[in-house]
């Protein structure tokens, strides 16, 4: 409710306090005099409230709170000249905050935003000092202009009959969107965090909140539903306005609601599919109606992951439907102001779209992930800080995204240092200019936490450290280290009701436990993305083996100080040569230091307040402690194993059991540890998880499931160190060839081969197989055109009776002219027919190329098409289904043999 004012004489009221406010207040000026009124009423004053009319002449000033902004005709001559100049100075939202010798207290913003900052500063003073502060001066403005958290309607696994990111909106679906009272306390800790932007995140939001004259069919919800969508954005739409946050629909490229699409006989989502002129139209006219319908509103667009990665659909997609479609909305409404468009740049060339974007508009932004999906390090590096730079040299602001944090979640996360020096490192290393915050943890299961607590923990409330620390430094991220220890150290304490000494301990446990995850996940991980779960563990074999998993690559080389993986680091013990930078042992040391300090620090705290939430705080800084140790023993482990791979010595396998087993007892208490306090560890529960097990319908989600793979990983071990011991010189392992399945392929043009040395395998080039695994040897391939796999993709069609794999190879390195591999890191559908994992390492060699690697696609009995994006790749032939297809290391890359089997 906005404060209403009195138009009565300007004179000192005795026992209260007087507050003008400018003829020119809005909602956000009233929003931030509330602030203000209501605590002034608590300590005891009665507040009146006087508009300023323009060119009012005042008889009594004196013990006044004056607040505007410093462009308001009517409050303009009143301000001294040693605040007009400070406010003008401050820039957007910017303010400044002076009292007189009078005893007139000027709160003046640069803008309505900036008024708005400078009624929260006195509010938080106010509440910190317990009176009203006396000679103060505040002047501040934000650093980064955009500051914005992130809300995902979307969830831990499919709806039925719908692809990833496909969530309508509804009750059903997301009982808590409706909830006004949960959106005002959301706002609200927005707004005290000085956080200016909300992003919601959905695959296609327009079929829940318009409705179109021309496509009335594409309405994905009912007409009750929908009228309540209209009630509830309208809602957040203004109540965000008034706490100065625009709200920015999240949407991704192209996806289409399923009404639409099983009307013209679409799929939702087709990555390779090109742009079409109903599939434009349809888009450009949802825009549009959404931004005539919804005021306070801006776009972010996703042009990745469900467009065809990098290139001119792209561009096209992004200039000649989006910003036209944008356009009319505004001509619509008749408004001539630009709404803020986002640009993600996950996935696509973000500096070639917005070369082509800045002449049709420019109220444009781009974002870009800080750490990939994680949180690693305040020292990004290489192609990815190079990105970022490049995209901040546009001439636009450029948005840092810290995303997912897949290596994070469950756990709570507090390192106050650890986020400062992020928020630097966005600013000194990337040149970005905004923040885009995702959940600590559970975005796919928003609003609540994992924590088994009867009726749920909301993450607003548990994860209140997380938020506060981000918008602080947000703001402004060159405070004093030595303040901000005794800032944070006061708020834990008065949270828990400790001594300053006992809030220091807390936020000890916080940095202490903040530096494991970043650390454990940039040197022995498979990706930044969320296809890991990194509190779950990890096998042995994607330790001594990661390529065979889809080795994000880009996560050592940018995300990560300079250092070494595990395998590098063994092969040069072997070779005895010098170690550089960040290494397995190093970091193996440092997490069980971390953790030993930060349990001993959280055991010295004292709480008197809020005691059960400090419980599982203090049970989160234990689990740190003993994943830590997990992961460091394992490592040991591993570094002797990988020795055996050089020198087929079994006491360098017995050498490793002692650390398997303590790596194993540490997991076990982990295990103990959670079992009854979390409901899982990743709220993402869909086939897109793979790293430490594949993950369908909800299963190895806890730790409590995956102990029994350790253990029979480590058993297994056991096993194959005594069947070594056993063998006689000159025993070979037998080679089982695979058969080819009975499938009949329906595409043009399509010729059969026959794998082999020295067998062509392209219709269009000489190109011969040098060296192939005899496994595959035999089956029946399929000979395209190479310069048509680049120019256009491949598409094969088939039927089959039986189930069935198809084995496809992919080129290594990958470059312009060949097929990318599956990566769910850029691609969510990388995974929908099994073939995300590499099956057969260094599979085939072909003349002047390096080797290959197989993947299977897995289809049940029917007629399929199976469509692959532009470049070459091998289509190798098709196997039963039923036939096993073993996970090894062909090893044609004359880089040492497999040892995988030790383990499976």
């Amino acid at each position: 409710m906005s404060p209403v004012f009195s138009n009565a004489t300007i004179d000192k009221v005795n026992g209260s306090k007087t507050i003008f406010v400018s003829a020119g207040g809005n909602l956000r000026t009233d929003f931030g005099v509330e602030k203000i009124s209501a605590l002034l009423k608590n300590l005891g004053y009665k507040t009146v409230l006087k508009r300023l009319a323009s060119n009012q002449k005042l008889s009594n000033f004196k013990d006044a709170i004056v607040i505007g902004k410093v462009s308001d005709k009517s409050i303009e001559a009143l301000l001294p000249e040693s605040v007009k100049k400070k406010a003008l100075a401050t820039g957007k939202e910017g303010f400044t905050i002076l009292s007189d010798e009078k005893g007139t207290l000027y709160i003046i913003g640069s803008d309505d935003s900036g008024t708005l900052y400078g009624c929260m500063e006195l509010a938080e003073q106010i509440k910190n000092q317990g009176k009203i502060p006396e000679n103060i001066s505040v002047t501040e403005q934000p650093e980064m202009v955009l500051r914005g958290t992130c809300i995902g309607l979307q969830k831990p696994d499919y709806l039925p009959g719908h692809d990833v990111y496909e969530y309508p909106y509804t009750p059903e679906t997301f009982p808590w969107f409706y909830d006004k009272e949960l959106w005002i306390k959301y706002l609200d800790m927005m707004v005290d965090n000085r956080y200016n932007s909300l992003y919601l995140w959905n695959g296609h939001p327009f079929s829940s909140l318009v409705k179109l004259k021309d496509y009335p069919y594409a309405i994905e919800v009912d007409d009750e539903t929908f009228k309540k969508n209209e009630e509830i954005f309208k809602f957040l739409t203004h109540e965000a306005d008034k706490r100065g946050i625009w709200v920015i629909q999240m949407f991704y490229n192209i996806i289409i609601p399923k009404p639409f699409a099983d009307k013209h006989g679409l799929k939702t989502q087709d990555r390779n599919r090109p742009i079409i002129p109903l599939i434009s139209d349809y888009t450009r006219k949802s825009i549009a109606a959404f931004v005539e319908k919804y005021p306070n509103v801006g776009l972010m667009v996703a042009l990745g992951e469900a467009m065809e990665g990098v290139g001119q659909d792209d561009i096209d997609w992004f200039t000649k439907t989006i910003i036209p479609g944008l356009k009319d909305g505004l001509k619509a409404s008749g408004r001539t102001d630009e709404p803020p468009i986002v640009l993600r740049a996950h996935d696509t060339d973000a500096p070639a779209v917005m070369k082509a974007a800045l002449p049709l508009y420019k109220n444009l932004y781009t974002e870009n992930k800080f750490n990939g999906e994680a949180l690693t390090t305040y020292e990004p590096r290489g192609a990815w800080a190079e990105l970022n730079r490049k995209l901040a040299s546009i001439g636009t602001v450029n948005i840092s995204n810290v995303h997912i944090l897949a290596n994070l979640e469950p756990f709570r996360y507090g390192s106050a240092d650890f986020i400062q020096k992020s928020v630097q490192a966005m600013d000194k290393i990337y040149g970005a200019k905004g923040l885009h915050l995702y959940p600590q943890a559970s975005y796919w299961d928003w609003p609540y936490t994992a924590d088994n607590v009867k009726g749920r923990l909301l993450q607003t409330d548990r994860d209140w450290i997380w938020y506060k620390e981000w918008g602080r430094y947000a703001w402004n991220s060159k405070r004093d280290r030595k303040g901000e220890i005794d800032y944070w150290a006061n708020e834990l304490s008065k949270k828990y009701g400790t001594d300053l000494n006992g809030g220091k301990s807390i936020l000890n446990a916080y940095e202490e436990s903040g530096e494991i995850s970043p650390k454990l996940l940039r040197r022995y991980g498979i990706t930044d993305g969320n296809r890991q779960t990194l509190t779950l563990g990890m096998l042995m074999t994607q330790l001594i083996n990661p390529f065979r998993y889809g080795l994000f690559t880009l996560m050592y080389e940018s995300e990560a100080p300079e250092g070494e993986m595990i395998i590098e680091y063994a092969e040069k013990e072997w070779k005895k040569q010098g170690h550089v930078g960040e290494t397995p042992v190093q970091i193996a040391k440092e997490v069980i230091e971390h953790g030993k300090k930060a349990v001993v620090a959280i055991n010295q705290a004292k709480p008197t307040k809020d005691t059960a939430e400090f419980e599982r705080l203090k049970n989160d800084i234990y689990c740190y402690d003993a994943m830590a140790n997990s992961y460091a023993e394992k490592v040991k482990a591993a570094l002797y194993i990988l020795r055996y791979k050089y020198s087929n010595d079994v006491n360098d396998l017995e050498k490793a059991l002692p650390f398997l087993q303590k790596s194993l007892d540490a997991y076990t208490e982990l295990v103990k540890l959670t079992e009854n306090d979390y409901l899982y560890a990743n709220s993402m529960q869909t086939k897109q998880r793979k790293i430490p097990m594949r993950g369908v319908d909800k299963t190895f989600i806890t730790w409590k499931e995956m102990l029994p793979v350790f253990t029979k990983e480590l058993n297994h071990f056991k096993k194959s160190i005594d069947s070594l011991k056993q063998i006689k010189p000159g025993m070979v392992a037998k080679i089982v060839a695979y058969k080819n399945a009975d499938v009949k392929v329906l595409s043009p043009k399509a010729e059969e081969f026959v794998l082999g040395k020295s067998v062509s395998v392209f219709s269009d080039t000489s190109v011969l197989v040098k060296e192939i695994t005899p496994e595959l040897v035999g089956l029946k391939g399929i000979k395209v055109s190479k310069s048509n796999q680049i120019k256009a993709g491949t598409e094969i069609k088939f039927t089959t009776k039986s189930a069935v794999k198809l084995l496809v190879g992919y080129f290594n390195p990958k470059d312009a002219n060949t097929l990318h591999p599956p990566q769910l890191e850029t691609d969510a559908s990388a995974n929908n027919y099994g073939q995300s994992e590499i099956k057969i390492s260094n599979a085939i060699v072909l003349n002047g190329y390096l080797p290959l690697n197989v993947h299977a696609y897995s289809f049940q009995p029917g007629t399929h098409t199976l469509t692959l994006g532009k470049g070459a790749s091998l289509i190798l032939g098709f196997i039963d289904d039923k036939q096993e297809l073993r996970i090894f290391n062909a090893g044609l890359d004359g880089r040492g043999k497999d040892i995988d089997w030790l383990f499976e």
